[in-house]
């Protein structure tokens, strides 16, 4: 049996018309008409996780590996709140979250009555849509509510991706179970006709660049992009560089395009500049190639997003493509001029030298890069890889890792807090092992991740623990600050064994080189019958 409220009918009757199959819900009384009519429809898959901010997290895991929307749903007040980093996250890494809030009516709104904020519009530009839905006096009302549900729900997917908000005043009395069915609810379709097109003033611009980078930020695995990707490299002379975020795991492409720029002369630096740059994916992890293209900007440099946003990251855009396809925009590319001259290839050979002559042997004594590098080199083909922000992510840069190993990250906003619940969300929808890598700070924020009934023994944590931010040791101006150890490294002395074992996790630990390669043998083994965390001990 189904709410008799008519908007929340309308609600799960239009979640399930967009195949929105899983929702992660969070425990109130306000949204306990949504909760009992969700459940009662057998089409959808349900999570049920009490901390708000962690079942955001959790979800834009799920979004991650299955490549979907998915709808978490929470009770009025503060609740609504802790979504914010999760959407802010959703917002900026372009995830399809749809919000979904219980709430008073809007005459009780700041009225001190209980559990009540103005959740209208709460999320402001961090959302690409938010409504507030009436409550169904009318057939009118019915007509807007459903029109309202189809403008959220078509603007988390069309033209790009991003969380929406769905908020849904619920007068009482709450919990009349009476209707039997669903109702039919109208969807409206949205149809994009448009294919990339290349005009014939860019294809000029191409075919006469010598110098031409292509450069992937943040993507989820394509393989068409990456079959075009390697065949510009391959084929037409094309620089293609990555990073482990953007999933391109062609031997073709560059990934130590950081500790090339890091070793360059300012004159190697000239040379290694391009004429023509493409931009795709979302975000770029190195600040050193930031810096390097800001300082030597190529005279051309177009970026291909799915939106048709302005982002000028690199202070030189000349021109913004619109397409979902990256692929057939590489392809049309490639088709523009197979093979090319040869004297344009020279330009890619010039920074495979310089890959080649970098230091490789950058791990040194116990720490956070051994740990890693011991990590990458035992990794088993196809696990995926989930990586927290800050030193962790930048450190496995540094190591190369199967091309059957995706690896993720919420870089969206670069935030420490939710990569562990994220890690939980991708995790439950995996049969392979699925690791983190994580700094302490990060994993202690996102503690309550761990009490879930979601922990599968297919799930590895690698826990590097330098009793702080480490990374705030290296920024250059800090190391004078008086309040750098107490207040921005925020130095402790917690371990994390016994919350792993109260969690219900087996326990590794490592405090030197020899405990490391002993504990990660037994760790990256998929025979544990329960999830795993190593804990590399570092001191402080």
């Amino acid at each position: 049996m189904f709410s008799s409220k008519k908007n929340i009918l309308q609600v799960v009757a239009l979640l399930k018309a967009y195949d929105i199959k899983h929702i992660v819900l969070s425990p109130g009384s306000r949204n306990a008409p949504l909760i009992e009519t969700i459940c009662g429809e057998a089409y959808f898959k349900t999570y049920s996780i009490v901390d708000e901010r962690s079942a955001a997290f959790f979800a834009l895991g799920l979004i991650q590996k299955r490549s979907t929307a998915v709808a978490i749903c929470c009770t009025s007040g503060s609740a609504l709140t802790n979504y914010a980093p999760a959407v802010s996250e959703a917002f900026y890494q372009k995830l399809p979250l749809v919000v979904i809030s219980a709430d008073r009516p809007p005459a009780w709104i700041g009225q001190m009555d209980g559990q009540t904020i103005p959740q209208r519009g709460f999320f402001g530009s961090l959302v690409r849509k938010s409504i507030q839905l009436p409550e169904i006096h009318q057939q009118e009302d019915e007509w807007f509510c459903n029109r309202l549900i189809n403008e959220a729900l078509t603007a988390s997917t069309y033209r790009g991706l991003g969380p929406v908000h769905i908020n849904i005043p619920i007068s009482e009395p709450l919990f009349d179970f009476s209707v039997q069915d669903l109702p039919k609810a109208r969807r409206i379709e949205s149809i994009k006709l448009s294919t990339p097109t290349l005009s014939e003033d860019f294809g000029k611009l191409w075919t006469g660049a010598t110098k031409r980078m292509l450069l992937f930020g943040q993507m989820p695995p394509a393989k068409r992009t990456q079959e075009y990707a390697e065949l510009l490299a391959k084929e037409s002379g094309c620089l293609v560089l990555k990073e482990h975020l953007s999933n391109i795991s062609t031997a073709l492409a560059i990934a130590n395009f950081d500790a090339i720029l890091a070793e360059a002369t300012e004159e190697e630096q000239r040379n290694l500049a391009p004429d023509f740059l493409i931009t795709m994916g979302g975000h770029i992890v190195s600040k050193r190639i930031k810096q390097f293209l800001r300082k030597h900007p190529p005279r051309i440099h177009c970026n291909v997003c799915d939106d048709g946003q302005i982002v000028d990251l690199f202070q030189c855009l000349s021109h913004t493509l619109e397409t979902d396809d990256i692929a057939s925009f590489l392809q049309k590319l490639y088709l523009i001029e197979n093979p090319t001259r040869p004297q344009t290839k020279y330009f890619a050979q010039l920074w495979q030298e310089a890959s080649t002559r970098v230091k490789k042997n950058i791990a040194d004594g116990f720490s956070p890069l051994q740990a890693l590098s011991c990590f990458a080199q035992h990794l088993p083909p196809n696990a995926a890889v989930q990586v927290a922000n800050s030193s962790s992510v930048r450190n496995l840069q540094h190591f190369s890792l199967a091309a059957s190993n995706l690896v993720y990250c919420n870089r969206g906003v670069s935030g420490i807090e939710g990569s562990l619940s994220t890690a939980l969300g991708y995790a439950s929808q995996c049969s392979d092992l699925c690791f983190l890598v994580i700094g302490d700070l990060s994993f202690f924020y996102d503690l309550n991740a761990l009490f879930t009934s979601y922990l599968q023994n297919n799930f590895r944590i690698l826990l590097i623990n330098n009793g702080g931010g480490g990374i705030f040791n290296s920024i250059e101006g800090l190391e004078n600050t008086q309040s750098l150890e107490q207040y921005i490294v925020a130095r402790h002395s917690n371990t994390a064994k016994d919350i792993a074992l109260a969690a219900g996790l087996t326990y590794l630990s490592a405090n030197d080189n020899v405990q490391l390669e002993q504990n990660m043998r037994s760790f990256v083994s998929p025979s544990h019958q329960k999830a795993v965390l190593l804990e590399v001990v570092l001191k402080k």
